[in-house]
């Protein structure tokens, strides 16, 4: 039924104008100080009537779609997946609906998937970005409140929140250092996103101060990345006393691999992750690993972009840009 029609068979129902209906439907009851009987009575008839709102009528009105745009690199990938239901949970907390769009690590799709948010009048948006510049999103920026979170750019003035990958790396590293071991490979992701960068500087510099030796292999945070590069570094006859993936996904794939080497994670090879995930107890050894403080950051991002918001709604400049790292922690297990 069309949205007119139903205005008016609740009318027709509860005996109330159309007004009125429309005042308490859009959480207005207590502005035009309607009686308590009234807006539940009215509520009650909207949803035996199965109301749904015109969003599209209703955001031309007010200029609030009450939507947040959430950009991620993989949806399919366990990490973005978790950062992704922490930001909406809190999201929705604040009475926000979200956009959720995908861009398969490719800056082309990227680039359309904030347009798409444009098209569709969102609120804000929240992004990690895989573009190689701020370009696009400083120009979507201007027009839609926009944080980033995750990923940076190095020069750019959106406010952004993100883990110090360099910070985390580099105390991974040191841990391996320190328990002794004097061959390491670590497998990347993908070399040219900024958390790998970091991380490889951060593991880079740790390996430096002692001199051991190491190799840096890989290109994606991926299962299959992990397996790949596993089996080519031990191809030969084991190489290496210990592995840091640089990602969850990523570990998953290079255990697969040692264990079909007959190589013991643990025992035979020591074993650190980056990236926290509950399962990673359940694996025999549970595994150490660097842990982002994922809610925090998903906290700060959303209300970073609450306040730019507000901040434009009472047509006030943006606040300052707000551009934080924020250090993860080592959770110690028996991998290594």
């Amino acid at each position: 039924m069309a949205q007119k029609n139903t205005l008016l068979t609740i009318s027709e129902q509860t005996g109330y104008s159309v007004s009125t209906i429309s005042r308490v439907l859009s959480g207005k009851a207590k502005t035009y100080r309607i009686s308590r009987e009234t807006e539940t009575l009215i509520k009650e008839a909207a949803q035996r009537l199965n109301y749904q709102p015109n969003l599209i009528a209703q955001t031309l009105r007010t200029q609030k779609s009450n939507t947040v745009g959430l950009l991620i690199p993989e949806v399919d990938n366990p990490f973005f997946a978790s950062l992704a239901g922490i930001i909406i949970g809190i999201l929705h907390s604040r009475g926000y609906h979200v956009l959720l769009a995908d861009s398969r690590e490719s800056a082309r799709d990227e680039v359309q998937e904030l347009r798409m948010f444009m098209s569709r009048s969102v609120d804000g948006i929240i992004c990690i970005p895989v573009s190689s510049t701020p370009d696009f999103h400083e120009h979507v920026s201007s027009q839609i409140p926009m944080v980033l979170i995750d990923r940076h750019f190095k020069k750019t003035s959106l406010s952004y929140v993100c883990t110090d990958n360099y910070a985390g790396s580099r105390m991974a590293t040191e841990y391996l250092l320190d328990k002794g071991y004097k061959r390491i490979l670590a497998i990347q992701g993908v070399p040219d996103s900024m958390p790998n960068k970091e991380r490889v500087r951060g593991f880079v510099d740790a390996i430096g101060v002692h001199g051991v030796d190491y190799k840096i292999a890989g290109n994606a945070f991926s299962v299959e990345n992990g397996n790949r590069e596993i089996l080519a570094a031990f191809s030969g006859g084991r190489e290496y006393d210990a592995v840091f993936a640089f990602s969850a996904t990523i570990l998953l794939g290079a255990i697969d691999a040692l264990r079909r080497l007959n190589l013991r994670p643990g025992k035979d090879v020591g074993i650190i992750s980056y990236d926290n995930n509950g399962f990673l107890d359940f694996m025999d050894p549970a595994v150490t690993r660097v842990e982002q403080p994922l809610r925090e950051a998903g906290k700060v991002a959303v209300d970073t972009l609450m306040e730019i918001i507000a901040a434009r709604r009472a047509g006030h400049p943006d606040p300052a840009s707000r551009q934080i790292l924020i250090p993860p922690t080592l959770v110690v297990r028996g991998s290594c």
